[in-house]
């Protein structure tokens, strides 16, 4: 526990900044959109290419305020789990000392 705290407090955790695995279905999805996205910019003109990248800019901000709000959540969720957890007297059995 002291050492998730002392990476924490470092810095050292970054959960957004996870590598793909060469050959992960996500990577071969990744390729594929990259792949698609090349095309396109090789048809369209200067002012549609400037276009398509605003669009996947914004698609990029999206995912990423997603992202957040889905690792808040799922934290949240985990504190909320512990805490119930805790609770010893949440039954119809008592298991205090008296």
């Amino acid at each position: 526990m002291r050492t998730i705290l002392e990476d924490l407090y470092c810095g050292n955790i970054t959960p957004n900044e996870q590598q793909m695995t060469p050959g992960s279905e996500l990577k071969r999805a990744v390729d594929r959109v990259t792949k698609c996205e090349n095309q396109l910019m090789e048809q369209l003109e200067e002012t549609e290419q400037e276009t398509l990248t605003k669009l996947i800019r914004s698609q990029h901000e999206i995912n990423s305020i997603t992202a957040t709000e889905n690792f808040i959540l799922g934290f949240r969720l985990g504190v909320r789990l512990m805490a119930e957890c805790m609770d010893e007297n949440d039954g119809d059995i008592w298991t205090g000392g008296e």
